[in-house]
């Protein structure tokens, strides 16, 4: 590995950090080199708050100012080039008069794509791209996939027996994972824009569908409720965040409830179509087989990730969803759950 891609992994080190708490902007990490030497570093840490370049220029000590405009700043995304919650970073470049930057990836949002390597140009700012690209595109996935796609990144998961059931047909609530996964799930859930269930997990199993067993916070909840069956006092309709109805009658917003009426034809676009006008990200769909299998049978979905208890079987259950047209990204082990991490590869 080259020093650049060693002052590069550092960055997406620390954009990594920012995880569910900057979307719908990028995690960015930024690191300023002085012969060798990193004497700044940041990340992007809230949305609405200074961005990786801004927080990595604050951080150099007293006696090592003098040295920024002799440094090399590193950064995974392309710096902004226009007003936003916050000024734009190409500028604090250039004001600082450091004369290279190192760029992971150039930014795909419109506002940018390449204005900021312009900016940075123009005033004789030595830039190179495309250092550890494919990494940095990957720790944005959902930022690309939402800015190339005009949809939210979507990400299925379930917890199935090892005789491939996910839950028992007598309405009887079984836990299938252990409580260890159970608290990566709701990391997982800390990660995400929006998690979405169907009207049937919301009644039997009555979710809070909150990070309460991980600190971080909570995503928007999403369930689809299309003859709007679901009774007033469920855990779903708690203030705790805020929650989205779709259905087929109703528009309306009451407290932190939204109802949003969507059409019958063509059902899955267009809620996608409605969340990304809503500038919702991601979706982590937890919901049951009728909520998840239509996503894998028309190939809307971007990750899937399968958790497999080793050790209950069901006789009588409900079948887990077929995935279909998958590559296997990586597997591991939390005692008698097997996680599979699966992405949409199409043959």
């Amino acid at each position: 590995m080259s020093s650049d891609e060693q002052y590069m992994s550092r960055c997406l080190q620390l954009a990594n950090m920012g995880a569910g708490n900057v979307a719908p902007n990028p995690m960015v990490g930024a690191v300023l080199v002085y012969e060798d030497k990193i004497i700044g570093e940041g990340y992007h840490q809230k949305y609405g708050e200074a961005h990786a370049e801004v927080n990595c220029i604050d951080s150099v000590s007293e006696k090592n100012r003098s040295l920024i405009e002799k440094s090399t700043i590193y950064v995974s995304l392309e710096p902004c080039s226009h007003y936003g919650k916050t000024p734009p970073c190409a500028d604090l470049i250039i004001r600082n008069n450091i004369k290279k930057v190192i760029i992971g990836i150039q930014d795909i949002n419109k506002e940018v794509a390449g204005a900021g390597i312009k900016k940075l140009q123009d005033a004789s700012v030595e830039v190179t791209t495309g250092v550890l690209e494919n990494e940095c595109r990957d720790l944005n996935k959902r930022f690309f996939t939402f800015h190339q796609k005009q949809r939210p990144y979507i990400i299925l998961k379930w917890a199935q027996t090892v005789n491939g059931k996910i839950g028992s047909k007598n309405s009887e609530r079984i836990l299938i994972s252990n409580e260890y996964t159970n608290r990566l799930v709701h990391k997982w859930r800390s990660e995400e824009a929006s998690i979405l269930i169907g009207t049937r997990t919301a009644i039997q199993d009555n979710p809070s569908l909150t990070t309460r067993l991980w600190k971080g916070k909570n995503p928007v909840r999403i369930v689809i409720d299309t003859d709007l069956k679901l009774p007033p006092g469920l855990k779903i309709f708690s203030k705790q965040t805020n929650t989205i109805i779709l259905n087929f009658s109703k528009n309306s917003i009451e407290d932190n409830i939204q109802f949003i009426q969507l059409e019958n034809k063509n059902f899955l676009k267009e809620m996608l179509q409605v969340l990304y006008q809503l500038n919702i990200q991601s979706v982590l769909v937890e919901g049951g087989a009728k909520t998840l299998q239509p996503f894998i049978d028309i190939g809307l979905w971007d990750e899937a990730r399968v958790i497999m208890n080793e050790e209950i079987i069901i006789e009588n259950g409900i079948d887990a969803p077929a995935l279909r047209n998958f590559k296997l990204k990586r597997q591991e082990k939390n005692f008698n759950d097997s996680i599979s991490y699966f992405i949409n590869h199409p043959q």
